[in-house]
């Protein structure tokens, strides 16, 4: 299997269901190759692609050869380490997109951490998955960001086993007292 068929996935959903980046602020983790942060600026978004300082000259490349110059402006690279520098990014991100980021449950409590300081009560989330039991991203998808997040699996391509999941802020229940 291709490394990027998870971003591919992200990438269809994306445009069957029209997901609108126009004017939005997103911020894609695990950017890889850039493909999906590439798509959003495309789409009208003000993107932050991230990943490991190491991988970050070819997502420049990619950037720089895949967006027009009149869109470059919307896009920036940024190196981001899950758990550690996050606190240097914003907190009020419209979208936060990831492929092919939920491989180790090593990661899982630093990614976390990250998409808790990241989002506000109305980020939405896209992640796009390949569900694997020996790393435990079933239970991070159905166990684990639940007990955070509403979080429902949108999309499947059953042939590849790629999942794309819908991750949204849960709204305090009707009655709930809510410290301010």
């Amino acid at each position: 299997m291709r490394e990027f068929d998870k971003a591919l996935v992200l990438c269809q959903y994306f445009e069957k269901e029209k997901i609108d980046f126009l004017g939005k602020k997103v911020i894609e983790l695990g950017s890889g190759t850039g493909l999906v942060g590439i798509l959003a600026v495309l789409l009208g978004g003000d993107v932050t692609l991230t990943d490991r300082e190491n991988v970050l000259s070819q997502i420049q490349y990619n950037v720089s050869i895949n967006i027009p110059s009149d869109s470059k402006h919307r896009s920036k690279v940024c190196p981001l380490a899950w758990g550690k520098d996050h606190v240097h990014f914003p907190t009020d991100y419209d979208f936060i997109l990831g492929s092919d980021i939920v491989y180790t449950s090593l990661t899982y409590p630093l990614l976390l951490k990250t998409l808790h300081h990241l989002s506000k009560g109305s980020t939405i989330i896209y992640l796009s998955s390949k569900l694997r039991k020996g790393n435990h991203s079933i239970s991070f998808h159905e166990e684990l960001l639940p007990q955070h997040y509403n979080c429902q699996r949108v999309h499947m391509v059953e042939s590849k086993a790629i999942s794309v999941y819908k991750i949204s802020s849960i709204k305090p229940a009707a009655g709930d007292d809510v410290a301010a």
